[in-house]
């Protein structure tokens, strides 16, 4: 993994983990979570999140 590659992948987890925060408060829907992992996913193409996501890449 490269150390653009590794960024990319820690910025897309700390991302991906306010979001998290998120909806277990209730604060955003599913389907809005969905949303921002799709969102995430496209801005930071990370290699292991993807592989983790529920949402395919596009």
């Amino acid at each position: 993994m490269t150390k653009e590659q590794f960024q990319a992948e820690r910025l897309y987890q700390m991302s991906l983990s306010v979001a998290k925060t998120m909806l277990r408060k209730g604060v955003i829907s599913e389907e809005e979570y969905k949303q921002i992992d799709t969102i995430l996913l496209a801005k930071y193409r990370p290699i292991l999140g993807t592989l983790l996501s529920g949402n395919p890449l596009t």
